[in-house]
């Protein structure tokens, strides 16, 4: 099983976060499992490494520099991008196996003081915590790699060329700045053809090349994908993304009905469809076009290992529910509690939907024009 070195790891902290003269305290911020029965190996793994790492880096602090390397854990929240509790412990010394043992082994501390005192945060959890991060990162100054299912499959991913990677996604930032649309056209099963339509008005394309060299920056390690959230529709001026999104889940065709950049509906063959179904009546929000994101590590040799931190960053990705925390309009408030909270990608790529291929993309320009970017599992533009 491969892991980080001392010196893999101080690298790492030197190329995602640029040093500024202020930065002296990081974090390593982990979930801990409410119920023992909710864990699982890979959380677990995860853990051992946060542990392993915030050891190797206080070995290597002075080279990095910093003064402080601080592990610090919190009850898991339930779901991903939820907003994180009000309070977090700072450990003593190895994480507890349970939630029930912060209080022994840790020492408890508002989340406020924690972001107020911390200049750089590695977040090597369970459920993603890129939303509250980037959210806070903006109020606070802090920068951070949020980690969601890290894994030791993912550390290959740690090594790529993030320059050239960067070079990539600049590229697709700078297309889709332009762009007022996007249509997507998917084959499924090799005859039916679906096609969505995503208004681009008004919103910003961002990047996420895995470098941080900015105050108030926070996002994805590994990373590799330009994203943008469609327009969501605002006072007077109703969203123009529409279509049918087919979406495969565990070899099941789902199609959503997609109407005001909402899915509204779900037509299916089966147990999965019933069950977003219910979801969709039943969180509204959750319907929500997200992202639209473009990812770019498939073309570095990296393959899916089935968890969406890395997976995401090899393909384009349509993502449903929260956006606040890319510049969205929806949130927390929109959903009926924290558990319900999620940002969730649907990545189109054969090894993940494998009875879907996504056909083009074609960005609709000023003036009517149209550039194809994209042409059955290749980007046109690199």
């Amino acid at each position: 099983m491969e892991s980080l070195s001392k010196e893999d790891l101080v690298g790492l902290v030197q190329s995602v976060f640029p040093q500024f003269p202020e930065d002296r305290r990081l974090a390593i911020l982990v979930d801990i499992p409410r119920r023992a029965a909710s864990d699982n190996d890979d959380w677990k793994n995860r853990r051992k490494l946060a542990e392993e790492w915030a050891g190797l880096l206080n070995e290597g602090s002075e080279s990095i520099p910093l003064e402080t390397i601080s592990l610090v854990a919190y009850p898991d929240v339930g779901s991903n991008n939820a907003d994180l509790p009000s309070t977090v412990f700072v450990m003593n010394g190895s994480l507890p196996e349970s939630a029930e043992g912060l209080s022994i082994c840790g020492r408890e501390i508002p989340l406020t003081e924690l972001f107020e005192n911390t200049h750089l945060f590695l977040a090597p959890t369970e459920f993603s915590t890129t939303a509250p991060l980037k959210n806070a990162a903006a109020q606070y100054g802090f920068r951070a790699a949020t980690m969601p299912g890290f894994s030791e499959k993912m550390i290959p991913a740690l090594r790529l060329d993030y320059a050239e990677v960067g070079r990539r996604t600049d590229i697709l930032k700078e297309k889709l700045a332009r762009a007022q649309a996007a249509d997507l056209h998917f084959l499924v099963d090799g005859a039916l053809e679906y096609a969505m339509h995503f208004d681009l008005r008004f919103n910003p394309a961002h990047t996420s090349s895995g470098r941080f060299p900015e105050r108030s920056m926070a996002g994805n390690l590994p990373s590799g994908e330009t994203y943008i959230v469609p327009f969501e529709g605002g006072p007077g001026e109703p969203s123009q993304t529409k279509g049918t999104l087919p979406v495969e889940i565990k070899g099941e065709l789902l199609l959503y009905m997609v109407m005001d950049n909402r899915a509204v509906a779900v037509d299916s063959e089966g147990p999965a469809g019933r069950l977003e179904a219910e979801r969709l009546q039943r969180e509204p929000a959750y319907g929500n076009m997200a992202e639209l994101g473009f990812g770019v590590l498939n073309d570095f040799g990296l393959r899916p290992i089935g968890e969406i931190l890395l997976d995401e960053k090899l393909g384009v990705h349509v993502a449903f529910g929260r956006s606040d925390h890319f510049g969205g309009r929806v949130g927390p408030k929109d959903f009926s509690s924290p558990q319900e909270v999620v940002h969730l990608d649907r990545i189109y790529l054969q090894a993940t939907q494998p009875r879907i291929v996504l056909d083009s993309v074609v960005l609709i320009l000023e003036k009517g024009l149209k550039e194809q970017i994209f042409e059955k599992g290749k980007y046109l533009v690199f």
